[in-house]
């Protein structure tokens, strides 16, 4: 894992990047819902960032509806997450199961349980563009 206290000043501004990623979560009480951790920022391929964040929804958590410019995936570690990703259905995803949203794709996930949602994800960003940005 990489130490926040020890990245660089790039990495610190992806971590502010990330405060968007996977979701540019909401305001208020669901804001402080999601909670994520920026674990590996890493350049790669060319032209692109891959960043890895782990993500936490509290039960009754939601982010709001956003995009991201590269594909992300995700493993569920504890809980249940409920995606709604654009052009598919609407998916409940368990502990040990993973998921995929193709880039520029409106989705948002949420904790529907009595359970805290533990999520790790992957995503791949072009380097110079934010990692998510709200959707209407």
């Amino acid at each position: 894992m990489v130490s926040i206290a020890r990245t660089s000043r790039r990495s610190r501004l992806v971590l502010g990047a990330i405060l968007l990623l996977v979701g540019a979560s909401g305001s208020g009480a669901q804001q402080s819902a999601i909670q994520r951790k920026l674990l590996l920022t890493q350049d790669g391929p060319p032209g692109y960032q891959t960043l890895v964040v782990a993500l936490e929804i509290a039960p009754g958590g939601q982010e709001d509806k956003h995009t991201h410019p590269g594909p992300i995936s995700g493993y569920i570690i504890e809980g249940a997450l409920v995606l709604e990703n654009e052009g598919r259905p609407t998916t409940t995803y368990k502990a040990g199961e993973a998921f995929y949203v193709e880039a520029g794709k409106v989705h948002f996930g949420a904790n529907t349980g009595t359970a805290p949602v533990k999520i790790v994800v992957t995503l791949v960003v072009e380097k110079g563009k934010p990692a998510a940005s709200p959707a209407p």
